[in-house]
């Protein structure tokens, strides 16, 4: 049967069908997405924990250190401050390359936006 000759009923029960298929499609690429995403900013999250641990870590330490420096004149309080300032080295690391993860992260997923608008644009087109 030519395509001249198709009832208006098919050709709309083709466009459903089509819709139906693309509309599936998006939600499994969106899903698809949507995982890549949040594993990246799990990551991230878990860099910046870190970190913050890591600082909160390097503050008591600072704070243990001024507290030595009062008791005593010399060498406690010293070695006090040396870890601190390896440990807040550290967090503040940590905490730089969480937040440059977290950078990486896009929301929503830019593909499935792109590929929404094109079905859009082209039912726009099919049903005129």
């Amino acid at each position: 049967m030519p395509d001249s000759e198709r009832s208006i009923a098919n050709v709309l029960s083709d466009i459903v069908g089509d819709l139906q298929h693309i509309v599936r499609a998006e939600v499994r690429l969106a899903k698809i997405e949507l995982r890549e995403e949040v594993g990246k900013a799990k990551t991230g999250a878990i860099f910046l924990a870190i970190g913050g641990v890591a600082m909160t870590l390097a503050v008591s330490l600072l704070l243990l250190s001024a507290v030595f420096a009062l008791a005593t004149i010399w060498p406690a309080w010293a070695a006090a401050l040396a870890v601190a300032g390896g440990v807040a080295l550290i967090g503040g690391l940590l905490a730089a390359t969480g937040i440059s993860r977290m950078r990486d992260v896009t929301l929503p997923p830019q593909r499935t936006v792109e590929t929404v608008r094109e079905n859009i644009q082209w039912a726009k087109t099919r049903t005129r």
